[in-house]
């Protein structure tokens, strides 16, 4: 059959949407029985290209709904309603390492999604589409704000959802790549929540004065939201990956100004050195760095610097103090902390203390560490740089499965604005219903 004579229509909607937000692929007008390719392209900030695709075959109306019917090969099979974005992979010969990211939130992630003719397994940019269309997926909903934050000698931004608000707010802290991330609060913001993404490890007044921020630097944040005409000061969350998790838990329970409503702990763990400054934490996770491990690919394993977890209450943070609901989410396969090691302890813990009531855990098997917003695609591994005056560049292995990371990062992201609703809201979401039906998610 001639592609140029198929008359294949292809249409995805929304063709404009949210990042987490999913679309519908359809391909009609084929005859009965075609076989074809569905592919994603997309090309990154940093001009990498990305590829995904799948094999289809035509229903007997000539129809095939990615939603409902099954990829029979490609980068993902069966039935994948999203399955276009999550497997996407740098195309052939690009350099190794790479992870996508958003940099610039305030313009959209723009995917290519075409149909081509039989069942093909590369040489897309040498193959004529039958059908195309261009997909924009976004961090910042319309009406979104985004504000740079630099008072207090802070370097955060600050987003604002759209409507007067007043809303309730999160701190967001990513982990030990350092730098000011801001695509999560960007679509934290989008769902209702004011969220302040903050540089701890590379702000401003590191590089100019050559020391690392302290307590009173996140505390600093916490009342720049607390002070916020738009903000209900006194429900704020904070919420932390990797390294992150250090610093939220660690404020949660000893800060004497950070009054949470709730935290989320994503991939990290609970031991640290008590009492010690930022400086000291990181200089107990170097001296352990001797545990490291490297595999044959030589990507550098790092789960082990914690292990095993310490019994000395003075290397631990002590959770059962913890006076606010607290969510963690595990990767079972996190080869870069020991997040499932540390959960089981910080629950032990807090079942001595009488306080586990406020802990609720979400633990996936075969997921990784890099437990991102749905359908950010995975890396079980990428190049990362480390922190400090003489930095190192290696590969790290984050650990994971494709689709079970997929799948846990579809439901931790649900459960976590589910957690975040009951919690931050208690039923007063404005322009809903009221959200007191939402409970805590449960593993």
């Amino acid at each position: 059959m001639d592609g140029k004579r198929c008359g294949a229509k292809l249409s995805v909607q929304p063709s404009r949407g949210l990042m987490d937000e999913k679309f519908t692929v359809l391909v009609q007008n084929v005859l009965p029985g075609f076989q074809l390719t569905v592919g994603a392209f997309h090309k990154c900030e940093g001009g990498y290209g990305w590829e995904a695709f799948a094999h289809y075959t035509a229903n007997a109306t000539g129809t095939v709904n990615v939603s409902e019917d099954p990829s029979l090969g490609g980068t993902y099979s069966g039935v994948e309603p999203m399955g276009l974005m999550w497997s996407l992979r740098p195309v052939p010969g690009s350099k190794s390492g790479l992870r996508m990211r958003k940099m610039d939130v305030q313009t959209p992630m723009v995917v290519m999604i075409s149909v081509y003719q039989g069942h093909l397994t590369g040489g897309f940019v040498d193959q004529l589409p039958l059908a195309g269309v261009a997909v924009e997926r976004w961090y910042m909903a319309p009406g979104v704000r985004r504000i740079p934050i630099t008072e207090g000698g802070l370097t955060a931004t600050l987003f604002l959802p759209s409507g007067p608000g007043p809303f309730p707010a999160l701190l967001d802290l990513w982990g030990g790549g350092g730098k000011l991330v801001e695509y999560r609060a960007a679509l934290l913001a989008s769902h209702g929540f004011a969220a302040l993404a903050l540089d701890y490890l590379t702000p401003q007044i590191t590089r100019e004065t050559g020391k690392m921020v302290d307590n009173d630097y996140f505390e600093t944040a916490y009342r720049v939201l607390e002070q916020h005409p738009q903000i209900i000061g006194s429900r704020i969350a904070m919420l932390g990956l990797s390294f992150g998790t250090s610093l939220t838990l660690r404020m949660a329970v000893y800060s004497q100004v950070m009054k949470l409503r709730c935290a989320v702990c994503i991939s990290g763990s609970h031991v640290q050195p008590i009492g010690g400054s930022l400086q000291q934490i990181m200089s107990y996770f170097k001296d352990n760095a001797g545990k490291a491990r490297v595999n044959e690919e030589e990507q550098v394993i790092w789960r082990d610097l914690l292990l095993p977890i310490p019994t000395d209450p003075s290397l631990k943070v002590d959770v059962g103090r913890l006076r606010c609901p607290l969510l963690v989410v595990v990767g079972e396969d996190d080869q870069n902390w020991p997040a499932d090691e540390s959960a089981m302890d910080m629950k032990a813990m807090m079942q001595r203390a009488g306080n586990d009531h406020l802990l609720t855990v979400l633990s996936y098997p075969n997921a990784g560490h890099l437990i991102e917003p749905p359908f950010t695609p995975f890396a079980r591994a990428s190049v990362f740089k480390t922190m400090g005056k003489a930095p190192q560049t290696f590969m790290a292995l984050w650990g994971g499965e494709v689709v079970a990371h997929s799948v846990a990062q579809e439901d931790a992201w649900r459960k976590t604005l589910s957690f975040l609703r009951q919690n931050l809201y208690g039923g007063s979401h404005p322009g809903a219903e009221t959200s007191s039906h939402l409970h805590p998610a449960s593993c």
